[in-house]
């Protein structure tokens, strides 16, 4: 039987760890999604999904109450904001990642599309990538929590401290510069999204 969000919250604040790794378990996901994204590397997702799991665990007492969701998002952001700018300090290249244009594998999906059409999905999610990775941080996490989370505007506001109108505000600018970027790329487009 599962149990509610609300019962594993509080005893987490408790102490109770096997609670808490219930918690854990319902958010890791979404919030390695979100630092994902956030950050564009398998490896410094991982780790700040990590950090912000911990840093949740030590301040669970401090969590008045309102959505956990948006609480443990906020600790993730405050998470990535902090790789992002080690990153800047110490910049770095993976010794994992591929080198050159020859070494990505190509993803061709198990039904429909071509090879070209496969071909070209990857172009289009890499330049995609590249857009949001091109973004200034507060604008991208705001975009891709509301975009790719699914979060409401509200607890967008509650998970990045800002108010509702500077979210907005954030998320039109991030889809407008992702706009421009995409249409500078219009023969990745679909053809139907392509503007004469």
């Amino acid at each position: 039987m599962e149990q509610s969000e609300a019962s594993l919250i509080e005893r987490a604040r408790e102490g109770e760890l096997d609670a808490f790794n219930l918690l854990v378990e319902r958010y890791e996901r979404p919030l390695y999604n979100l630092c994902l994204r956030m950050l564009s590397s398998q490896q410094s997702a991982e780790d700040a999904t990590q950090d912000a799991f911990i840093s949740a665990y030590r301040s669970i007492r401090s969590f008045r109450g309102g959505s956990f969701k948006s609480w443990l998002f906020r600790i993730g952001a405050n998470a990535c904001y902090d790789e992002l700018r080690r990153q800047r300090s110490r910049p770095s290249r993976s010794l994992d990642e591929p080198v050159g244009e020859d070494e990505r594998t190509i993803e061709v999906p198990d039904t429909g599309p071509t090879p070209e059409e496969s071909a070209e999905n990857v172009e289009l999610r890499d330049a995609m990538g590249e857009a949001i990775a091109g973004l200034p941080p507060d604008q991208r996490l705001a975009i891709i929590m509301r975009d790719v989370q699914g979060l409401d505007y509200e607890e967008i506001s509650e998970a990045t401290n800002a108010n509702l109108g500077t979210v907005k505000s954030r998320i039109n600018r991030a889809r407008t510069r992702l706009r421009k970027a995409l249409l500078a790329k219009r023969e990745l487009l679909p053809s139907r999204l392509r503007q004469s």
